[in-house]
């Protein structure tokens, strides 16, 4: 058997361990002389041992006889232990026939040298040990499992222990990969349903993702293709068109048409005309044809950015467009409320001024009672808070509730609820202009509204010229900022100064609960009790405050939690100790300029109430039927308030279908001036 031309040096620590085991018999030896036995002879000795006695040699395999292979046997089982001679029996079955290169090669750590081999002597070895492993297969083996029981029990042992453990870590690996495929495609699942959640049927002309035909995801192929096609084939006539190719463009000109016709306003392919295909054969035909003519990768590239710079205007146009025309909307009183309004105002100012009282009038200022504060124009709208607030109501007797409206419509609430009494519950109306003390020496906002400025930036706004550009001007001149129906919720303590608690509820919001359950709730010492609405990057001081102002930024956390209108418990006991009102003058009269915030009372009111809001649970209050189509229904039916905040609200015709059937069933379609005034669900 070959030997390395040179060996590097051995380690100390292997010369050490080598000795100490041949020492064990015998005086001590030199270690060089043990290294040498057990990297050559011993190795050697075992191989003879396995092969029965016997070693097989290519030149001369009789060489060896069957008393000299015994005797080798005997004096290596002398000298090594049984569990090195396991562990080698062991390797050998998986490894094949061993010899001094495989020994080489795979060194326990006490034999291992302190260099590494260079790359000539490792390439010769592994040449050796192909060409020895090959020879010793071919050598017949005489040895039996009955030779050896003891060690053929502990080579099988030992195979099934690393046949178990190999199988495990298959069984592992298997399962790692069933976990991580169900993981994804739970999460797939639950995108998927999330998505499946922000689709609304009725705004979107009932569209549904588990429809049979958006069941292919590439419905619209061929629209998208051919919309593609007329894109480039515009590009290649204006091309045409600059080099004089009169016939191309003419004819490019034609296929635009006619595809534009095809297309038509289809959105799917089922949409599309039957003869869309022939349109496209027609058109990939003259677009080849014009590629091969007038093709130009720099002015294509240019043409291609401005259509797109072009479009990406008249999206934006659109949009302020729709603002403006959705705000217009929401800013007016349909002609059906309006009709009933102004019949049950000449009904009202006819009838003698002793039936234009409300009975129960010793309840108006009972502090013992249930009372709520309703501000509103809209006598519809007011209808159905009282309606759904009485028929959810455990005890409608105690409740009183206290409606303040203009001049304008005050006939009409009047008439309404005298012609339809809620029950057993009492009812107040008010007019805010015969409130003496609301003038302008005392509200800022009044003393602000007759500033000259303040006309020129509510009612003239540079008065624009097109839909676009007045969409944001529009906002800020909404009616409902400038009316003190608006503005009249920071007085309460002075609109009814013997009361001690009272719940606020806006007009565009509908009860499905009992509410006395509010007046029980421990404020803890806070004015104001209040579902808050903010989440993780969104409605917080920072979207409705001016934090770049030093007042702001001084006073208040940019990150606190905002709270909504539309139904607040007050204290007002806690609301004379701590001067609410006199807290909402000090920083309207600080924004007289709009530096602090824009528009709308809710910024004053987060000013006004900071630190001063107790949470409410959320199930009191769900908000966004006016604009928001994704809320949950299980929230919506859970919750013991709904509110149409948004533009979209429920008496107009651009309300969300879905959510109003929860308004309208408070309302009686039958009722004599309801019909006579073409109101219809």
């Amino acid at each position: 058997m070959a030997m390395p031309k040179q060996r590097p040096p051995y380690s100390t620590a292997g010369g050490g361990g080598g000795g100490r085991r041949a020492a064990s018999g015998s005086g001590r030896l030199p270690p060089v002389v043990v290294l040498v036995f057990l990297l050559v002879i011993a190795p050697t000795l075992f191989f003879v041992a396995r092969n029965g006695g016997h070693v097989h040699v290519a030149s001369d395999p009789k060489d060896r006889n069957d008393d000299q292979a015994a005797k080798a046997t005997k004096n290596l089982k002398s000298i090594l232990s049984k569990e090195v001679i396991y562990a080698i029996a062991a390797s050998q079955q998986e490894a094949g026939a061993l010899s001094l290169d495989f020994f080489r090669n795979h060194a326990s750590l006490s034999w291992k040298t302190d260099d590494l081999v260079n790359e000539k002597s490792m390439d010769a070895d592994s040449k050796a040990k192909a060409e020895n492993s090959a020879a010793e297969h071919d050598l017949p083996t005489n040895k039996s499992p009955k030779d050896d029981p003891d060690e053929h029990q502990v080579d099988t042992a030992e195979k099934i222990a690393r046949r178990k453990l190999r199988e495990k870590r298959r069984e592992k690996r298997a399962m790692d990969l069933v976990r991580k495929d169900d993981e994804a495609l739970v999460k797939l699942e639950n995108a998927a349903i999330e998505r499946s959640k922000a689709v609304d049927s009725a705004v979107l002309g009932k569209y549904s993702i588990w429809r049979k035909e958006n069941e292919n995801e590439n419905s619209d192929s061929t629209v998208r293709l051919m919309r593609d096609q007329i894109i480039m084939a515009r590009v290649y006539s204006a091309l045409a068109k600059s080099k004089n190719k009169n016939d191309l463009y003419q004819e490019l000109q034609i296929r635009i048409k006619e595809s534009h016709w095809a297309v038509g306003e289809a959105t799917a392919d089922a949409d599309l005309h039957l003869s869309a295909p022939e349109k496209i054969r027609a058109m990939g035909q003259v677009l080849s044809k014009s590629r091969e003519e007038v093709y130009d990768c720099r002015m294509i590239t240019q043409r291609l950015r401005a259509m797109l710079q072009s479009a990406d205007e008249q999206v934006r146009s659109l949009k302020k467009q729709s603002t403006f025309l959705s705000q217009l909307a929401a800013k007016t009183i349909p002609n059906s409320i309006h009709c009933l309004s102004m019949h049950l105002t000449i009904d009202y100012y006819l009838l003698p001024l002793e039936e234009r009282k409300f009975p129960r009038s010793e309840n108006f200022e009972n502090p013992n009672l249930y009372h709520y504060a309703l501000f509103s124009d809209n006598v519809l709208a007011a209808s159905v808070v009282v309606n759904s607030t009485i028929m959810n109501a455990k005890e409608p007797e105690k409740h009183v509730f206290h409606l303040v409206t203009d001049k304008l419509n005050f006939g009409a609430m009047n008439m309404w609820f005298l012609l339809n009494p809620p029950g057993k519950a009492t009812i107040h109306v008010e007019n805010v202009d015969e409130f003496k003390w609301l003038n302008s020496s005392y509200c800022p906002v009044l003393r602000q509204l007759e500033s000259a400025v303040m006309k020129e930036y509510y009612f003239k706004a540079d008065r624009p010229t097109t839909l676009s550009a007045g969409s944001s001007n529009l906002k800020y001149r909404n009616p409902k900022y400038l009316s003190m129906l608006n503005h009249l919720r920071f007085y309460l303590p002075e609109v009814y100064p013997k009361l001690d608690k009272i719940l606020f509820l806006d007009d565009d919001i509908v009860v499905q609960k009992d509410l006395t359950g509010l007046w029980d709730v421990d404020l803890n010492g806070k004015v104001n009790g209040a579902v808050e609405t903010c989440g993780e990057s969104f409605h917080r001081f920072d979207k409705y405050l001016n934090f770049s102002n030093p007042h702001i930024a001084r006073n208040f956390d940019p990150n606190a939690c905002g709270w909504a209108y539309g139904m607040n418990i007050f204290d007002l006991k806690e609301w004379k100790k701590k001067d609410i009102t006199g807290i909402y003058h000090k920083w309207q009269n600080m924004n007289e300029d709009r530096v602090l915030w824009k528009l709308g009372t809710l910024p004053p009111g987060l000013l006004t109430f900071y630190k001063l809001t107790h949470p409410l649970d959320k199930s009191w209050h769900v908000l966004g039927l006016g604009y928001n189509p994704s809320i949950d229904r299980s929230e919506i039916d859970n919750a013991a308030v709904v509110h149409y905040n948004g533009n979209m609200k429920p008496w107009l015709e651009l309300a969300m279908t879905k959510y109003r059937p929860y308004w309208t069933k408070y309302i009686k379609y039958g009722h004599p001036y309801i019909r006579g005034c073409n109101l219809s669900e």
